[in-house]
């Protein structure tokens, strides 16, 4: 079976994109991990498959594959390269689009080469991120070998622990991504991200994903910072978030209210490829 796809990316963040709209696409976590394995497939962070609407309230669904071939719930990148998409492909003429993904719906605007992601609410009980805690905390203190550290944890889509770091190293990121990422504290795994504040506007930020390792840009990573910041009396309500390939605004008004996040998108290039040769 010979389909196209587009290779998209946000800010590095990159994607394979398949388009099921009119037929399905049924994709084995075999063939995810080759078309994801860089130099000897296409090569991405994920896969993205966008599927007819669910539901007469949303325009189009999706789902998402990490490299390793395992589903998630959630990409702030992605799902703003699909609002790109689906109007680059004539899919759609609007300028606002519903995205469904396993988790939510979310609402993507689309401003000139910037898409803006309202990424929901956020979700704090620990049960439901998933995390294993007693109560919620704005901080939890998180043993990873023989270190000590304090993360703050919450849900977006998909899980997020957040630690505040004095300077960001490569050492930091690549010893303790992989131990946050699979602690046993985290039922589903997690997504490490590691914050820099520079002022109340501005941090720098690195993201270990789950599934994928360090990637370029994590969108819902940066929304998670900016939440725990703000919950830690760190930052102001509008952030600039700098991330190794570039830059995301990311707002929150405080607890009960949605993340919004701004950023560019950009299509690689389109090609074909013959899913039963793989």
């Amino acid at each position: 079976m010979v389909v196209a796809f587009t290779k998209m990316h946000g800010l590095g963040n990159d994607f394979v994109v398949f388009d099921a709209t009119h037929k399905a696409i049924d994709l084995s976590a075999e063939q995810i991990r080759w078309i994801a394995r860089r130099r000897f497939g296409v090569g991405c962070d994920q896969v993205l498959v966008l599927e007819p609407g669910r539901a007469p309230s949303v325009d189009f669904s999706f789902r998402i594959f990490n490299a390793d071939g395992g589903e998630v719930g959630q990409c702030g990148n992605g799902v703003r390269c699909l609002a790109r998409f689906v109007r680059d492909r004539g899919l759609t003429d609007k300028s606002e689009i519903r995205l469904q993904s396993l988790e939510s719906v979310m609402t993507l605007t689309l401003r000139g080469n910037e898409v803006t992601a309202d990424m929901g609410i956020p979700e704090f009980e620990p049960a439901r991120i998933p995390f294993a805690a007693p109560r919620r905390q704005v901080v939890y203190d998180l043993d990873i070998g023989e270190t000590h550290v304090q993360v703050g944890v919450l849900g977006l889509g998909n899980p997020h622990a957040v630690q505040v770091v004095d300077q960001l190293t490569d050492a930091v990121v690549a010893s303790q991504g992989p131990l946050v990422e699979n602690h046993p504290r985290f039922p589903e795994r997690v997504n490490a991200g590691f914050m820099q504040v520079l002022d109340h506007q501005h941090i720098r930020l690195r993201v270990h994903e789950r599934g994928a390792g360090e990637t370029l840009a994590c969108g819902s990573g940066a929304c998670a910072a900016v939440v725990s910041g703000r919950q830690q009396g760190l930052l102001a309500e509008t952030v600039e978030v700098a991330l190794p390939g570039g830059n995301l605004q990311v707002s929150w008004a405080g607890e009960g209210k949605p993340v919004l996040m701004t950023g560019p998108t950009a299509t690689t290039y389109q090609g074909t490829i013959d899913l039963e040769a793989l």
